[in-house]
C-alpha cells in the first residue's frame, strides 16, 4: 500500500514531465535580481561624496564567489548560505545607510557601539530641522526600504535552489572561471598598482567596523588614564578677576568657515567690523583667535564638555564618563573661588542630570526663561531674549561676582524663520517675537534647496553676531566676555574636508586682563586673521587658568 506524501518543490526538478509550480518558475530570473542586489549593496559608497565619483565603480569579487558556492551547496547547507549572506548584507546596508547620515551631519563613519546611545539626540535634530511629520517619513520610508531590498534578497537568493544540474553546471564553471581571472586581475592590480576595475571590500569592511568598535573600547581604557593628570589643583584660582563677571557664551554652528569661507567671509567680516566698532565705543577691547573642537556638525555637548573639563571629548563614550568623574570642571574651579555659577541653556526642555558635574548654583533651562513668544521651530526662544532674560533674572544690581555658561541657539538648524534685532527695552516676555516665529518658509522648503540652506546659515550667525555685538555694548561693564562657536556646521554648509576649528572672541573693558592673553598670540579685535595661532579645546582651561592667576 503507497503511504500518501505531500508534493514537495524538489520534485518540480527530479519529475520532468510534471510542470514546475508556479513559485519554482524562472529561476534564472530570481538568480539575476539576487546577484545584481548583492552587488548593489557591495559598491554602495558609505560616505556622500563617493556618489560624485560612482563612475570609479569596481567589480566585487564576492558576487561571483557567492554564485559558485551557491550553485555547489544543495539542501541544509544552501539554506544556511542563504540566511548568512541575507543577515550579512542587511546588516552591511544599515551600516552603509548610517554611515551616509553620520558623515553627512558628523563628517565621520558609524560607530555602532558609541552611536546607538544618541539615536534620540539624532531624532531630535532631525524633527527640528525638517519637521516631525517628515522626520517620521524619512525614518518609515527608510527602514520599509530596507526589509525591502533585505526581503528581496532572501526571495532572490531561493532561484539557486531550483537549477537543474546540468544549469548548475554551467554556472559553476563560468563563476569558477570569472573568479580566476578576477583574483589574477586583483593581484595584478595590488603589485602593479593598474586599476582593472575588480575589488574585494566586503571583508575589509567589517573587519574596519570591528576594529573601531574596538578601538572605542580601548580608546575608553586610555580616557581613564588622563582623567587621572589634571594640570589644573582644585584651589583658588583667578585672582586677577576678583570682582569681574565671567560670561562665556557658546554661539551654535558658528565654526571658521563662517569668516573665512568666499561665500560667507564678506557677511561675516563686516559684520565682525561694525561689532568692533560697536564695543570700542562702548569702551571694550577683544582678542580673537581659534579653537580645535571636537566635533562638528552638531553633538554640542562634547565641544560644551571638552572646555569646561580640560579633556578631549570627542565621542558620547568619553562624556558619559566625564560627567561620572572627579575632574573639576572651570565652572567649578570659578565656584572654588568664590564665584556664583549659572547655566543659560535654552535648549534644555527634559531632565538634564548632568548639569550635576559641572557645579552650577543656578540652572535656567528653556521653561525657566519665562519666554511667552512662539517658538523658532526646534530653537525654543530667540538669542536677543535669552540674553534679556540673563540680564534680568542673574545679574540685577548688587549680584554677587557670576560666572556663568550660556548657550546661544538661533544659529542652530533648521535657520528659518529667523528673529531680528529688536529694541532691547521692547523684549519684556518675548511675546514681541510671535510674529517673527510665524514668518518665513518652513524647513521643509528651505531644506529642498541647499544654496538656501547655505543663505540661511549665514543669515542666522550674522543675526547672532549682531545680537551680541549690541549687547555686549549695552551690558559689558565689569565683565569678561568669552564667545566660543561649539563646533563648524554640517558639511552641507561647510563642504567637505572643512578645518573643525571655530573662532573664539574674549572681550573686556579692562586692557589689563587682555594683556594677559599676550602669550596666547592672538589678534586685537574681533576678527581672527588667517595663521592666528588655534588650540585645541582641550588646552583652554589650563591656559585661561594660568592667564588669570
Amino acid at each position: 500500500m503507497n503511504e500518501y506524501r505531500p508534493f514537495r518543490e524538489e520534485d518540480a526538478i527530479t519529475i520532468g514531465h510534471i510542470d514546475r509550480p508556479k513559485a519554482n518558475r524562472w529561476p534564472v530570473l530570481r538568480i539575476t535580481i539576487s546577484l545584481f542586489v548583492v552587488a548593489a549593496i557591495l559598491v554602495l559608497p558609505s560616505s556622500p561624496e563617493a556618489f560624485s565619483e560612482l563612475y570609479n565603480l569596481r567589480f566585487p569579487l564576492e558576487v561571483v564567489g557567492f554564485a559558485l558556492v551557491a550553485a555547489i551547496l544543495a539542501g541544509g547547507w544552501f539554506a544556511l548560505l542563504r540566511w548568512g549572506v541575507t543577515l550579512s548584507l542587511a546588516v552591511m546596508l544599515f551600516l552603509k545607510l548610517a554611515d551616509i547620515g553620520t558623515a553627512s551631519a558628523f563628517q565621520r563613519p558609524f560607530n555602532p557601539y558609541l552611536d546607538l546611545k544618541i539615536l534620540s539626540d539624532g531624532w531630535n535634530l532631525m524633527s527640528g530641522t525638517v519637521g516631525v511629520t517628515e522626520a517620521v517619513g524619512i525614518i518609515c520610508v527608510g527602514l520599509l526600504g530596507w526589509l525591502l531590498v533585505a526581503g528581496v534578497l532572501y526571495w532572490s537568493l531561493g532561484g539557486f535552489r531550483y537549477l537543474r544540474p546540468e544549469s548548475r553546471q554551467r554556472i559553476s564553471l563560468a563563476s569558477g572561471i570569472l573568479l580566476l581571472l578576477g583574483l589574477a586581475a586583483f593581484i595584478i592590480e595590488d603589485h602593479e598598482s593598474r586599476n582593472l576595475g575588480v575589488d574585494a571590500a566586503a571583508g575589509p569592511y567589517f573587519v574596519h567596523r570591528i576594529a573601531l568598535v574596538k578601538n572605542s573600547i580601548a580608546d575608553l581604557a586610555r580616557f581613564e588614564d588622563e582623567l587621572k593628570q589634571d594640570p589644573v589643583a582644585p584651589s583658588a584660582h583667578f585672582s586677577a578677576l576678583a570682582g569681574t563677571d565671567v560670561v562665556l557664551i557658546f554661539v551654535e554652528s558658528y565654526g571658521r568657515s563662517a569668516i573665512e569661507d568666499p561665500r560667507y567671509a564678506g557677511i561675516t567680516t563686516s559684520r565682525l567690523q561694525s561689532m568692533e566698532k560697536e564695543i570700542q565705543a562702548a569702551g571694550l577691547e577683544a582678542r580673537s583667535g581659534w579653537l580645535t573642537s571636537p566635533t562638528v556638525g552638531g553633538i554640542s555637548w562634547l565641544a560644551h564638555g571638552t572646555l569646561l573639563s580640560g579633556l578631549w571629548v570627542n565621542n558620547q563614550g568619553r562624556y558619559d564618563r566625564m560627567i561620572t568623574s572627579d575632574r573639576t570642571s572651570l565652572n567649578n574651579l570659578f565656584r572654588t573661588a568664590g564665584w556664583q555659577t549659572a547655566a543659560v541653556m535654552p535648549a534644555i526642555t527634559l531632565d538634564w542630570p548632568e548639569a550635576g558635574y559641572f557645579g552650577y548654583d543656578s540652572i535656567r533651562a528653556a521653561t525657566g526663561l519665562g519666554y511667552r513668544g512662539k517658538p523658532f521651530n526646534w530653537i525654543t526662544m530667540p538669542d536677543q531674549y535669552t540674553l534679556s532674560a540673563f540680564e534680568r533674572l542673574e545679574r540685577a544690581a548688587g549680584h554677587k561676582p557670576l560666572m556663568t555658561e550660556m548657550a546661544l541657539i538661533s544659529s542652530h538648524a533648521p535657520w528659518t524663520p529667523l528673529p531680528t534685532l529688536i529694541d532691547w527695552d521692547k523684549v519684556g516676555d518675548g511675546s514681541v517675537f510671535t510674529a517673527q516665529a510665524e514668518s518665513g518658509d518652513t524647513p521643509s522648503v528651505v531644506w529642498a534647496d541647499p544654496n538656501r540652506v547655505r543663505s540661511q546659515y549665514i543669515k542666522s550667525i550674522d543675526y547672532t553676531l549682531e545680537t551680541l555685538g549690541s549687547y555686549m555694548a549695552r551690558y559689558g561693564k565689569n565683565t569678561l566676555f568669552i564667545l566660543v562657536g561649539d563646533h563648524q556646521p554640517a558639511s552641507i554648509v561647510t563642504g567637505e574636508g572643512a578645518s573643525r576649528d571655530v573662532p573664539m572672541h574674549i572681550v573686556s573693558g579692562n586692557p589689563e586682563l587682555l594683556k594677559r592673553l599676550d602669550s596666547w598670540h592672538w589678534q586685537a579685535g574681533m576678527t581672527p586673521l588667517k595663521d592666528t595661532p588655534a588650540y585645541r579645546m582641550d588646552e583652554f582651561r589650563k591656559k585661561f587658568v594660568d592667564s588669570f592667576d
